[in-house]
């Protein structure tokens, strides 16, 4: 008889449970009452505040990925080609990631914090017995938020990260706006466009159902808050990794 160690058995329980809580997301999802006030009040939160954060972080990438990659391009001799370089490497995969992991420890860690607080000061059990859905009016509004808010604000970060990569150029040389975003987009193709856009909805609803699922399930206490909102952040950011990883293979199968 096979014996499993007890970290084994304990994440093969917690993958069992979470698939069923994404099966029951998909359930309880598309059957009214539809709770849209909560939704549109959870994009506001989950997007319109994220803006801020992730807008600073995308300008500061782009002047610094411009600025390490002008000495290397400039030995080779292929300068010109920096604003292409940085374009495709923004657009398809540094955009996309460094949002979505910051989406992550921002909203991931908020939604886990929240519900896990809900859960051990029974409020929760308080909105079961008042009637109310707990799990359409918490898990399904905050994760399509998640899902909605995360590629608004990844189309944005690219924008704002190309702007910072135009100023690092200028930095070196003067370049146009106009000629910079013409180099930019002559080099961009659809199939770096479209997949990575693609990808964040699925980046967002990792982030929404984690963070969710590590609240709703919060235990121990005010101590299982800290551990809900800890572990939301761990366990969507390995799960953005993958995401993304299966997302590079299936984008490579349709170039060929």
């Amino acid at each position: 008889m096979l014996i499993l160690p007890n970290d084994l058995k304990s994440f093969i329980r917690e993958t069992g449970e979470i698939f069923r809580f994404i099966l029951r997301f998909f359930r309880e999802g598309f059957r009214p009452r539809y709770e849209v006030a909560e939704f549109i009040r959870q994009c506001y939160v989950i997007g319109y505040k994220s803006l801020p954060l992730v807008a600073l972080t995308a300008f500061i990438i782009g002047i610094v990925l411009t600025m390490q990659l002008r000495p290397t391009m400039v030995s080779y001799g292929v300068d010109v080609q920096i604003p292409a370089m940085v374009g495709v490497a923004i657009v398809r995969e540094i955009g996309p990631i460094l949002t979505a992991l910051i989406f992550a420890g921002k909203i991931g860690s908020s939604i886990g914090a929240e519900l896990g607080s809900m859960k051990v000061t029974e409020q929760i059990d308080a909105m079961e017995v008042s009637g109310t859905n707990p799990f359409k009016y918490l898990v399904v509004t905050r994760t399509l938020a998640a899902m909605l808010m995360l590629p608004v604000l990844v189309v944005l970060a690219d924008g704002i990260a190309l702007f910072g990569s135009f100023l690092g150029v200028n930095i070196y040389e003067s370049l146009t706006f106009n000629l910079f975003f013409k180099k930019v987009f002559d080099n961009l193709i659809y199939i770096d466009v479209i997949p990575a856009f693609i990808k964040t909805f699925f980046f967002g609803f990792a982030v929404g159902i984690i963070g969710c699922f590590k609240g709703y399930y919060s235990e121990k206490g005010t101590e299982g808050v800290g551990l809900s909102a800890n572990s939301s952040v761990v366990v969507s950011s390995v799960l953005i990794f993958i995401i993304d990883l299966v997302a590079v293979q299936i984008a490579e199968l349709f170039q060929h």
